[in-house]
């Protein structure tokens, strides 16, 4: 599992970077073409994995039920969101993965309830969920990344 927690940081580097080198403006702005801006994107990706791998294995979430209430599957994005939130979420973005690691090194998933993603694929452990969740923060990424060169083309 090394290996897939060496991915999970580094996704979340590269959404930390597009958090922290997009203007505030930006990050809020939904492009033509899109349902949702680029902050919900990231912030969706912390409130997904602490479903995937918190509610599902019966285990209390790591954050504030607020991000998970706000960007869960489902949600809209939020247009007024302050700085201090950015920098919140830039917090949850390093620490959230740290912690994963340090919990399923002490066995602190023992129990997982199946689930099968609106991808198609059947989670049956917390590894197949921490695998399954790489890819969907990887697609996170793609989509903040699409969203950013939307918004710097219809800028010029």
């Amino acid at each position: 599992m090394n290996y897939h927690f060496q991915a999970h940081r580094q996704v979340r580097k590269n959404l930390l970077d597009i958090l922290q080198n997009t203007s505030h403006e930006d990050l809020l702005l939904i492009p033509d073409g899109f349902n949702n801006n680029i902050y919900w994107n990231i912030a969706h990706t912390v409130a997904t994995q602490q479903l995937l791998h918190y509610y599902l294995s019966g285990n209390p979430f790591r954050i504030d039920k607020y991000w998970i209430e706000t960007y869960k599957k489902g949600t809209l994005p939020n247009l007024s969101v302050q700085k201090s939130e950015v920098e919140d979420l830039e917090f949850l973005l390093t620490e959230t993965s740290k912690i994963l690691m340090k919990d399923y090194d002490s066995d602190f998933f023992s129990d997982y309830t199946p689930y099968t993603t609106s991808f198609g694929l059947d989670l049956k452990s917390i590894q197949d969920a921490i695998i399954f969740n790489n890819m969907h923060e990887s697609l996170h990424y793609g989509y903040a990344m699409a969203q950013k060169r939307a918004i710097l083309g219809e800028k010029y």
